[in-house]
Protein backbone atom coordinates (compact mmCIF):
# COMPACT_ATOMS: atom_id res chain seq x y z
CA UNK A 1 0.00 0.00 0.00
CA UNK A 2 1.43 3.03 -0.94
CA UNK A 3 1.79 6.57 0.57
CA UNK A 4 -0.56 8.30 -0.96
CA UNK A 5 -3.28 5.80 -0.63
CA UNK A 6 -2.49 5.53 2.93
CA UNK A 7 -3.16 9.26 3.45
CA UNK A 8 -6.41 8.88 1.14
CA UNK A 9 -7.63 6.47 3.94
CA UNK A 10 -6.46 9.10 6.91
CA UNK A 11 -8.25 12.15 5.60
CA UNK A 12 -11.88 10.84 7.27
CA UNK A 13 -10.35 10.45 10.16
CA UNK A 14 -8.40 13.97 9.93
CA UNK A 15 -11.46 15.25 9.20
CA UNK A 16 -13.01 13.93 12.15
CA UNK A 17 -10.25 14.93 14.59
CA UNK A 18 -10.50 18.29 13.40
CA UNK A 19 -14.17 19.02 13.92
CA UNK A 20 -15.05 16.98 17.30
CA UNK A 21 -11.39 17.36 18.89
CA UNK A 22 -9.36 19.81 17.73
CA UNK A 23 -11.69 22.28 17.35
CA UNK A 24 -13.58 21.95 20.17
CA UNK A 25 -10.61 22.18 22.55
CA UNK A 26 -9.64 25.64 20.80
CA UNK A 27 -13.10 26.75 21.76
CA UNK A 28 -12.37 25.95 25.04
CA UNK A 29 -8.88 27.54 25.12
CA UNK A 30 -10.61 30.33 23.80
CA UNK A 31 -13.42 30.95 25.80
CA UNK A 32 -11.52 30.32 29.14
CA UNK A 33 -8.87 32.81 28.39
CA UNK A 34 -10.99 35.86 27.35
CA UNK A 35 -13.75 37.41 29.33
CA UNK A 36 -16.91 38.52 27.80
CA UNK A 37 -15.69 41.00 26.21
CA UNK A 38 -13.15 39.25 24.25
CA UNK A 39 -10.17 40.50 26.40
CA UNK A 40 -7.27 38.04 27.84
CA UNK A 41 -7.55 37.32 30.98
CA UNK A 42 -6.41 34.39 33.86
CA UNK A 43 -9.39 35.05 35.63
CA UNK A 44 -11.53 32.31 34.55
CA UNK A 45 -8.74 30.07 35.39
CA UNK A 46 -7.59 31.11 38.70
CA UNK A 47 -11.80 30.88 39.54
CA UNK A 48 -11.48 27.53 40.67
CA UNK A 49 -9.23 29.08 43.66
CA UNK A 50 -12.44 30.83 44.67
CA UNK A 51 -14.22 29.44 47.50
CA UNK A 52 -17.43 27.04 46.29
CA UNK A 53 -15.06 26.21 43.42
CA UNK A 54 -12.10 25.31 45.06
CA UNK A 55 -14.23 23.32 47.81
CA UNK A 56 -15.82 21.08 45.20
CA UNK A 57 -12.31 20.68 43.50
CA UNK A 58 -11.20 19.16 46.79
CA UNK A 59 -14.40 17.12 46.93
CA UNK A 60 -14.00 15.40 44.34
CA UNK A 61 -10.57 14.63 43.98
CA UNK A 62 -11.09 13.32 47.08
CA UNK A 63 -14.15 11.25 46.78
CA UNK A 64 -12.08 10.11 42.81
CA UNK A 65 -9.26 9.11 44.85
CA UNK A 66 -11.12 6.88 47.27
CA UNK A 67 -13.39 5.31 44.47
CA UNK A 68 -9.78 4.43 42.49
CA UNK A 69 -8.43 3.08 45.52
CA UNK A 70 -11.50 0.74 46.33
CA UNK A 71 -11.68 -0.36 42.29
CA UNK A 72 -7.77 -1.14 42.82
CA UNK A 73 -8.24 -3.18 45.48
CA UNK A 74 -11.20 -5.34 44.58
CA UNK A 75 -9.97 -5.16 40.41
CA UNK A 76 -6.36 -6.80 41.55
CA UNK A 77 -6.98 -9.85 43.61
CA UNK A 78 -10.40 -10.39 40.67
CA UNK A 79 -7.66 -9.79 37.85
CA UNK A 80 -5.47 -12.78 39.31
CA UNK A 81 -8.29 -15.11 40.10
CA UNK A 82 -9.21 -14.49 35.99
CA UNK A 83 -5.71 -15.47 35.53
CA UNK A 84 -5.38 -18.45 37.64
CA UNK A 85 -8.52 -19.56 35.66
CA UNK A 86 -6.51 -19.56 32.31
CA UNK A 87 -9.23 -17.48 30.79
CA UNK A 88 -9.03 -16.20 26.83
CA UNK A 89 -9.97 -13.13 26.34
CA UNK A 90 -13.26 -14.70 24.65
CA UNK A 91 -14.29 -16.66 27.72
CA UNK A 92 -17.72 -16.23 29.09
CA UNK A 93 -16.39 -14.75 32.55
CA UNK A 94 -14.82 -11.91 31.06
CA UNK A 95 -17.44 -11.15 28.54
CA UNK A 96 -19.55 -10.64 31.88
CA UNK A 97 -17.41 -7.85 32.98
CA UNK A 98 -17.60 -6.26 29.48
CA UNK A 99 -20.86 -6.80 29.50
CA UNK A 100 -22.02 -3.78 31.43
CA UNK A 101 -19.99 -0.92 29.46
CA UNK A 102 -22.26 -1.80 26.84
CA UNK A 103 -25.52 -0.67 28.87
CA UNK A 104 -25.89 3.11 28.62
CA UNK A 105 -24.41 5.05 31.49
CA UNK A 106 -27.23 6.94 32.66
CA UNK A 107 -29.40 3.35 33.04
CA UNK A 108 -26.53 2.06 34.88
CA UNK A 109 -26.54 4.60 37.24
CA UNK A 110 -30.40 5.34 37.29
CA UNK A 111 -30.75 1.82 38.20
CA UNK A 112 -28.78 2.35 41.35
CA UNK A 113 -30.99 5.17 42.51
CA UNK A 114 -33.76 2.47 42.52
CA UNK A 115 -31.77 0.26 44.50
CA UNK A 116 -30.46 2.90 47.13
CA UNK A 117 -33.42 5.40 47.59
CA UNK A 118 -35.03 5.45 51.21
CA UNK A 119 -38.20 3.18 49.68
CA UNK A 120 -36.00 1.56 47.32
CA UNK A 121 -35.31 -2.71 46.92
CA UNK A 122 -32.59 -2.58 48.86
CA UNK A 123 -34.34 -0.93 52.03
CA UNK A 124 -37.39 -3.06 51.13
CA UNK A 125 -35.56 -6.39 52.19
CA UNK A 126 -33.71 -4.92 54.78
CA UNK A 127 -37.29 -3.83 55.96
CA UNK A 128 -38.60 -7.32 55.27
CA UNK A 129 -35.98 -8.88 56.99
CA UNK A 130 -36.40 -6.93 60.36
CA UNK A 131 -32.90 -5.22 59.65
CA UNK A 132 -32.16 -1.29 59.74
CA UNK A 133 -32.00 0.54 56.72
CA UNK A 134 -29.33 2.22 54.55
CA UNK A 135 -29.39 5.96 54.53
CA UNK A 136 -26.71 6.60 52.06
CA UNK A 137 -28.33 8.32 48.81
CA UNK A 138 -27.64 11.95 48.44
CA UNK A 139 -24.48 11.32 50.29
CA UNK A 140 -20.53 11.10 49.24
CA UNK A 141 -21.02 7.23 50.35
CA UNK A 142 -23.71 6.88 47.27
CA UNK A 143 -21.13 8.51 45.10
CA UNK A 144 -18.63 6.23 45.73
CA UNK A 145 -20.73 3.30 45.43
CA UNK A 146 -21.53 4.32 41.68
CA UNK A 147 -18.37 5.47 40.36
CA UNK A 148 -16.67 2.16 41.84
CA UNK A 149 -19.86 0.34 40.01
CA UNK A 150 -19.74 2.37 36.72
CA UNK A 151 -15.61 2.57 36.75
CA UNK A 152 -14.55 -1.06 37.69
CA UNK A 153 -14.30 -2.90 34.48
CA UNK A 154 -12.39 -0.30 33.56
CA UNK A 155 -9.88 -1.10 36.47
CA UNK A 156 -9.72 -4.66 36.16
CA UNK A 157 -9.36 -5.19 32.40
CA UNK A 158 -6.22 -3.34 31.89
CA UNK A 159 -4.46 -5.26 35.24
CA UNK A 160 -6.15 -9.02 33.57
CA UNK A 161 -4.28 -7.59 30.36
CA UNK A 162 -0.94 -7.47 31.76
CA UNK A 163 -1.21 -10.17 34.53
CA UNK A 164 -2.26 -12.89 31.37
CA UNK A 165 1.03 -11.76 29.49
CA UNK A 166 3.24 -12.71 32.34
CA UNK A 167 4.77 -16.10 31.78
CA UNK A 168 3.63 -18.59 34.19
CA UNK A 169 7.59 -20.22 33.62
CA UNK A 170 8.68 -16.30 35.44
CA UNK A 171 6.46 -17.07 38.51
CA UNK A 172 8.06 -20.71 38.67
CA UNK A 173 11.39 -19.85 38.20
CA UNK A 174 10.98 -17.27 41.28
CA UNK A 175 9.49 -20.57 43.42
CA UNK A 176 12.02 -22.38 42.09
CA UNK A 177 14.40 -19.82 43.64
CA UNK A 178 13.56 -20.01 47.00
CA UNK A 179 10.11 -17.05 47.18
CA UNK A 180 7.37 -18.12 49.03
CA UNK A 181 4.26 -16.68 47.91
CA UNK A 182 4.16 -12.95 48.95
CA UNK A 183 7.71 -12.64 48.02
CA UNK A 184 7.08 -14.12 44.43
CA UNK A 185 3.66 -10.86 44.22
CA UNK A 186 5.80 -8.36 45.59
CA UNK A 187 8.96 -8.80 43.56
CA UNK A 188 7.43 -10.44 40.13
CA UNK A 189 3.88 -9.96 39.59
CA UNK A 190 3.21 -7.03 41.02
CA UNK A 191 6.29 -4.98 39.76
CA UNK A 192 5.25 -6.54 36.22
CA UNK A 193 1.69 -5.12 36.12
CA UNK A 194 2.80 -1.78 36.99
CA UNK A 195 1.50 -0.82 33.01
CA UNK A 196 -1.91 -2.23 34.10
CA UNK A 197 -2.28 -0.86 37.12
CA UNK A 198 -1.06 2.69 35.96
CA UNK A 199 -3.49 2.36 32.85
CA UNK A 200 -6.57 1.32 35.32
CA UNK A 201 -5.70 4.09 38.09
CA UNK A 202 -6.02 6.58 34.84
CA UNK A 203 -8.87 5.61 32.95
CA UNK A 204 -10.62 5.23 36.36
CA UNK A 205 -9.13 8.42 38.47
CA UNK A 206 -10.26 10.97 35.42
CA UNK A 207 -13.32 10.36 34.41
CA UNK A 208 -14.11 10.17 37.95
CA UNK A 209 -12.99 13.43 38.91
CA UNK A 210 -14.53 14.88 36.19
CA UNK A 211 -18.51 12.94 36.23
CA UNK A 212 -21.24 15.38 36.99
CA UNK A 213 -24.23 12.87 36.20
CA UNK A 214 -22.98 10.36 39.28
CA UNK A 215 -23.36 12.85 41.22
CA UNK A 216 -26.44 14.87 39.99
CA UNK A 217 -28.36 11.20 40.48
CA UNK A 218 -27.47 9.61 43.69
CA UNK A 219 -26.06 13.06 45.20
CA UNK A 220 -29.45 14.44 44.45
CA UNK A 221 -27.53 17.23 43.67
CA UNK A 222 -26.45 18.43 47.19
CA UNK A 223 -22.95 17.13 46.84
CA UNK A 224 -21.86 19.58 44.29
CA UNK A 225 -18.38 17.76 42.52
CA UNK A 226 -16.16 20.31 40.43
CA UNK A 227 -18.06 18.69 37.29
CA UNK A 228 -21.02 19.62 38.48
CA UNK A 229 -20.05 23.55 38.79
CA UNK A 230 -18.97 23.47 35.36
CA UNK A 231 -21.70 21.78 33.94
CA UNK A 232 -24.19 24.56 35.54
CA UNK A 233 -22.15 27.27 34.11
CA UNK A 234 -22.29 25.79 30.94
CA UNK A 235 -26.59 24.98 31.14
CA UNK A 236 -27.80 27.57 33.66
CA UNK A 237 -25.38 30.48 34.42
CA UNK A 238 -24.59 30.63 30.31
CA UNK A 239 -21.14 31.67 31.31
CA UNK A 240 -18.98 29.95 28.71
CA UNK A 241 -16.08 31.52 29.60
CA UNK A 242 -16.01 30.68 33.39
CA UNK A 243 -16.69 26.87 32.37
CA UNK A 244 -13.94 26.72 29.86
CA UNK A 245 -11.87 28.36 32.75
CA UNK A 246 -12.56 25.35 34.90
CA UNK A 247 -12.30 22.79 32.41
CA UNK A 248 -8.74 23.68 31.36
CA UNK A 249 -7.85 23.16 34.89
CA UNK A 250 -8.90 19.68 34.64
CA UNK A 251 -7.20 19.01 31.76
CA UNK A 252 -4.01 19.63 33.25
CA UNK A 253 -5.54 16.66 35.18
CA UNK A 254 -5.77 14.92 32.07
CA UNK A 255 -2.08 15.55 30.62
CA UNK A 256 -0.81 14.61 34.14
CA UNK A 257 -2.82 11.19 33.80
CA UNK A 258 -1.42 10.73 30.34
CA UNK A 259 2.09 11.51 31.48
CA UNK A 260 2.18 8.71 34.20
CA UNK A 261 0.83 6.28 31.36
CA UNK A 262 3.63 7.51 28.46
CA UNK A 263 6.08 6.63 31.67
CA UNK A 264 5.15 3.76 32.96
CA UNK A 265 3.02 1.73 30.11
CA UNK A 266 5.44 2.80 27.21
CA UNK A 267 3.88 -0.15 24.46
CA UNK A 268 0.54 0.23 25.32
CA UNK A 269 0.11 -3.17 27.22
CA UNK A 270 -2.67 -2.14 29.96
CA UNK A 271 -4.35 -0.10 27.24
CA UNK A 272 -5.03 -3.01 24.62
CA UNK A 273 -7.30 -4.74 26.63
Amino acid sequence: MNKDFRKVLAFPYIIWMAGFTIIPLSLIFIYGLTDKSGSFTFANVFAIFAGEHFKALILSISLSVVSTVICLIMAFPLALTLKSKKLDKGSLIVFIFILPMWMNFLLRTLAWLSLLEKNGIINTILHFLHLPGLNIINTPAAIILGMVYNYLPFMVLPIYNVLEKIDDNTINAARDLGANTMQTFTKVIMPLSIPGIVSGVTMVFVPALTTFVISNILGGSKVLLIGNVIEQEFTKGSNWNLGSGLSLIMMIFILISMAFIAKYDKDGEGISV
